[in-house]
């Protein structure tokens, strides 16, 4: 093993804790499950796992100047994503708003919306603080004795395994709780709860440059 076992076992629960914890990326597959269901849930995480392995190779190959560099394209992206998200959460708002007290509500099969892969991928690689968190992070890790490469490389590899098992698992806890907020007293608190969620991943993502 590249890594020593005990090593090993903190980054798995140090990663594990990181992830778990609420942000832009888990409250847009949280709202995307609700909307559309598991299955737009999980293309929502693996597009934000596919923005993050993007970062973290970067981060990994000492990258973070090139990402640096590029900096004013990623805000550009970034206010776009925002701007996008917010207007689909006051959307879902509306739809809240003008449902119809009494009128039954059936719900269709796991849609298929477009964009939804880019939605998560936008929301990963306009955070740019992500490869200066791992470059920060990763080395906690890092045994000096042995080899860099494999190392570098099988906690990328665990970070990226974790992050799709545990975004996952919130993908699917929303996907079945979709199917319990049906009615039409129920249909408004799922859109509400879904333009909520949609509006706040916006406010999540206008607001991460701040912190860095």
């Amino acid at each position: 093993m590249p890594i020593e076992p005990e090593l090993y076992a903190a980054f798995i629960f140090a990663t594990a804790l990181l992830i778990l914890m609420p942000g832009p990326i888990v409250t847009l597959v949280i709202a995307n499950a609700l909307k559309h269901g598991t299955a737009t849930g999980i293309r929502t995480v693996i597009g934000a796992n596919s923005g993050s392995t993007v970062l973290i190779t970067a981060g990994a190959l000492g990258l973070s100047t090139v990402l640096a560099v590029a900096a004013d394209i990623f805000e550009w992206i970034r206010w776009a994503g925002v701007a996008y998200l917010v207007y689909l959460g006051a959307r879902e708002w509306r739809t809240a708003l003008a449902a119809k007290p009494g009128t039954d509500e059936v719900l269709p099969p796991d849609e298929k919306p477009k964009g939804v892969f880019w939605h998560g991928f936008v929301i990963a690689i306009t955070n740019p603080k992500t490869v200066f968190f791992f470059v920060a992070f990763f080395p906690q890790f890092i045994d000096p004795a042995r080899p860099y490469a494999p190392q570098i490389t099988l906690l990328c590899v665990t970070f990226m395994v974790l992050a799709f098992l545990l975004d996952g698992f919130y993908a699917v806890v929303a996907g079945r709780a979709r199917n319990w907020l049906v009615g039409a007293k129920k249909a408004r608190l799922r859109h509400g709860i879904t333009g909520t969620l949609l509006i706040g991943t916006g406010i999540g993502l206008a607001l991460a440059r701040r912190a860095t």
